[in-house]
């Protein structure tokens, strides 16, 4: 609306203008063309105008104000290489006719990539006595937008894009790529049509395909359609998979259950069956739009876009929601002014390393279009100012979305490009160093009952060992145990499992830092029935060496004994400490008790009766393993919960 008030006023203009002044040809033949195309473009009859007006300066090709509505009727009919084409002539006859033309043509080569002509003409706008501040400003704006394109497009970034080939591209569109966190399984929307042979009208579908990874082959699969309830009648995309590929979160339109032109849905996989998707409904969605949703791997943070406009910095803006122990998600919050701006934004991703976010947007300034940028979550909870990711990445078109495997090194957009399948095709390209996020790996495995192997599902947290906070969460999937976290590197971790009617598990391990390679840890792990004589390791119980003094480290583990007694409570367990074989029997059998008594001790401060508790020190007597090497002399180094009643 506002691009046709904007002709519309520009054409009483120059009408006005046509009026006042004596038209510069003298061929009465070219005159006639030309009002003959003032006629037709004040009824938007772009084609007979662009008609009249091309005879018009056929006939004479000094007739600049002919140049001039062609130009703007180029430019109506969004055929900006014409309008150009048309305005330089206008500049080169006489520029001082309708100076507006200079910025005009600036707009327009600005739009098609043309930097440095579009910075010269901008600045010969600006060199006229302009009255209007509104027309300054707006001038003085694109002049440093187009500037600053320059100076990305002088210094270019690396990117040699590859195609992924028939398996993931055909002759139909295919965008928005999603991708586990093990790199195994891409998820994309693909846009397909057909047509009625009888009323000849083509109809669109979107829906999603899904491929998968081949260690032994290093190939994709070929992807095929995702089967029902998933993909339905209706159109589905904008999709994003949690890091264990286990919830498909995606937009769905116009639908009968919807609260406005798009909402945001998901569907939960069990075993290799996916779920009914169901709408997140409020506060998640609203009468507005609500689309081109990304799950953080903490499985908690949900990042979307919407055009709601209660909080919004205008156009679309990027928000965050966390779901909440009660299992709702809590009041959207807006990312702010260091992400959103007066413009658009949209297409958000949230890295595996829950801090690099990437996304699009055309308020930023850039190559022209929607760029690409990507912002850092600051540790003081605020993110930092977006940076471009560079040209040639972004160009002067529209770059709409971009994704970046678990280790940073490999990103995914689709694109259009000369040389693709079909439409727009989906390419993988090793991403630069300087706009990569933090490499993460992941642990993944079993959980299962230890006595008769089936699976389980149960709830798992890990704790960044450093810090002592959690890190992250996932539940077990019930069809299959399996669970997979993502983690960033270099850190070490404690792992606690939970599930009523079992002793919890704990264990700890370390996360390597290679960024060349995926170097996933995998733990199987067997969960005992809270019956009587099952045993449990305390893994994450620390002391100093020779020291019975529990560190604070520990108390996440006893927390969760303590809460295990408190859920259970007619169970009666003996505290057990051990050692391994270094030092006399009796050193080690006093070292193992008081440590076992420390535990004891803590129990019963956080509200334990002591009547369901015993311990004991068995020094280096019960081996679990060979105290032959210091791996084997850490393993026996150990405390251990018995059930002596339950």
């Amino acid at each position: 609306m506002k691009k046709l008030l904007f002709f519309c006023v520009t054409l009483l203009c120059v009408t006005s203008l046509f009026a006042q002044k004596k038209l510069s040809s003298s061929s009465q033949k070219a005159i006639e063309l030309f009002y003959q195309g003032l006629e037709n473009y004040d009824r938007k009859e772009y084609v007979r105008a662009m008609t009249s007006l091309y005879k018009a300066v056929t006939e004479d090709p000094k007739f600049v104000e002919a140049y001039l509505v062609l130009a703007e009727v180029c430019e109506s009919a969004e055929k900006n290489d014409e309008a150009i084409t048309a305005y330089r002539r206008v500049v080169v006859l006489n520029p001082d006719l309708h100076p507006r033309a200079l910025y005009n043509l600036g707009d327009l080569e600005f739009k098609q990539g043309l930097y440095e002509d579009a910075e010269k003409h901008l600045e010969a706008y600006l060199n006229y006595d302009l009255q209007s501040e509104t027309s300054k400003y707006k001038a003085f704006e694109y002049l440093e937008k187009t500037r600053r394109a320059i100076v990305l497009k002088d210094n270019p970034v690396p990117f040699n894009p590859n195609n992924m080939g028939d398996s993931i591209n055909s002759k139909f569109d295919e965008y928005l790529p999603a991708l586990t966190a093990d790199g195994k399984t891409l998820i994309i929307t693909q846009r397909s049509w057909t047509t009625d042979e009888v009323s000849n009208i083509t109809i669109q579908y979107e829906d999603f395909i899904i491929s998968r990874y081949d260690d032994n082959t290093k190939q994709w699969s070929k992807a095929v359609k995702m089967p029902e309830p998933v993909n339905s009648a209706d159109n589905e995309g904008a999709q994003s998979i949690s890091p264990d590929g286990r919830y498909l979160y995606f937009a769905g339109c116009n639908r009968r259950d919807g609260l406005g032109s798009c909402d945001i849905y998901v569907s939960k996989r069990q075993g290799n069956q996916w779920g009914k998707p169901f709408n997140l409904y409020e506060p998640i969605n609203s009468r507005h739009w609500e689309s081109q949703p990304s799950i953080a791997s903490d499985d908690k943070t949900l990042f979307f876009a919407s055009s709601r406009p209660e909080g919004s910095r205008g156009g679309t803006d990027l928000w965050m929601s966390v779901l909440q122990d009660n299992g709702t998600w809590s009041e959207p919050i807006n990312l702010g002014d260091s992400i959103n701006t007066p413009g658009n934004e949209s297409s958000p991703f949230i890295h595996f390393d829950n801090q690099t976010l990437y996304f699009s947007s055309d308020g930023h300034g850039g190559m022209g279009g929607k760029d690409l940028f990507y912002s850092k979550l600051h540790p003081d909870g605020y993110w930092t100012t977006p940076v471009n990711l560079g040209y040639p990445i972004n160009t002067n078109q529209n770059e709409i979305s971009l994704i970046v495997n678990s280790t940073g090194e490999t990103a995914y957009i689709a694109s259009d490009r000369t040389g693709g399948k079909g439409g727009q095709d989906i390419y993988s390209f090793e991403l630069y160093e300087e706009a990569r996020p933090l490499a993460v790996s992941y642990v993944k495995g079993k959980l299962f009952d230890a006595e008769n192997q089936y699976p389980i599902e149960g709830k798992l947290e890990i704790i960044n060992l450093r810090t002592g906070k959690i890190v992250a969460g996932a539940t077990s999937d019930p069809k299959t145990g399996d669970f997979l976290v993502t983690l960033p590197t270099a850190e070490s971790y404690a792992i606690n499992v939970s599930k009523d009617g079992y002793l919890f598990y704990s264990g700890n391990f370390e996360m390597n830092n290679d960024k060349n390679a995926l170097t996933p840890k995998t733990v199987d792990i067997p969960l005992q029935s809270v019956n009587v004589g099952a045993t449990m390791v305390l893994n994450n119980i620390f002391y100093d060496p020779n020291q019975f003094k529990l560190k604070a480290e520990s108390k996440t583990e006893l927390d969760r004994l303590v809460l295990l007694l408190q859920k259970n409570s007619k169970l009666k367990i003996e505290i057990s400490g051990h050692t391994d074989n270094t030092g006399s029997e009796n050193l080690n059998i006093a070292l193992s008790e008081n440590r076992a008594k420390s535990i004891y001790d803590y129990l019963i401060e956080n509200g334990i009766d002591y009547l369901r508790l015993t311990y004991v020190g068995y020094g280096f007597s019960k081996p679990v393993t060979s105290n032959d090497t210091e791996a084997g002399r850490a393993q026996n180094r150990r405390t251990e919960i018995k059930i002596l009643e339950n």
